[in-house]
């Protein structure tokens, strides 16, 4: 990829938490890229007041999962793009967004994961707010421009979300993409310094076939004590 071209904010829908299971027709590819994003990351406390103390002293109890606030922008009015469409406005594009991002999992009677592509961004989570503000308008009435905004709240596998949280254990959890030549007890031996845990990463990764690792395949690798 050349250093100028451009690349467009990609929104992917999934229906399980693994992010493996892809939703039909569930990309949305964005018009314009946003001017900016915020990623929140909220310090949770407790409040409680020890027995026979005049105050509270805030005592941290975990880091609650990130979230994500997103301005997209849909238009119609040919200004943006030259393909102007004043019959049907946006509202068709309006609801295919909404398919991806707000409908339900027949399934699990909740909404898709998405995952949330741009550049260095990478987050993947689900919905929690939506909100569309229509500003254009043809002489009929029919929407032509808007601006969705969306939040996203952080999710992440119970797994690596343990192994993460696994505070006694000294051992970091490592999260490695697979590259060319790579085995999974050579990658064992260069993260924990010996190769006889494969098996147990193949098992947490529900990998059936180690021996066949696919170039650009994301492994996780938590601490020795949940191996052990």
């Amino acid at each position: 990829m050349s250093q100028g071209e451009l690349k467009k904010l990609v929104i992917k829908a999934y229906k399980d938490e693994k992010f493996n299971d892809e939703v039909a027709d569930g990309e949305f590819t964005t018009l314009v890229n946003p001017d900016k994003y915020l990623v929140a990351y909220k310090p949770e406390y407790s409040e409680q007041q020890g027995q026979g103390t005049s105050g509270s002293q805030p005592k941290f109890t975990r880091i609650a999962p990130q979230e994500l606030d997103l301005d997209l922008l849909f238009d119609s009015s040919g200004v943006i793009d030259g393909e102007a469409n004043q019959k049907d406005g946006i509202i068709d594009k309006v609801e295919a967004f909404k398919r991806i991002v707000f409908d339900y999992s027949g399934e699990e009677h909740k909404p898709y994961y998405l995952m949330i592509k741009w550049g260095t961004l990478l987050f993947k989570g689900s919905l929690v707010d939506l909100s569309i503000e229509y500003r254009l308008f043809a002489p009929d009435g029919t929407p032509l421009r808007a601006n969705a905004k969306l939040k996203v709240k952080g999710t992440i596998d119970d797994d690596l979300r343990v192994a993460r949280e696994n505070n006694q254990s000294p051992d970091l959890t490592h999260y490695r993409k697979v590259k060319a030549g790579d085995t999974l007890p050579l990658m064992c031996h260069r993260i924990y310094g010996d190769s006889k845990y494969y098996l147990e990463v193949a098992k947490v990764n529900k990998i059936a076939q180690f021996r066949k690792l696919q170039p650009g395949q994301e492994l996780f690798f938590p601490p020795i004590q949940k191996l052990a």
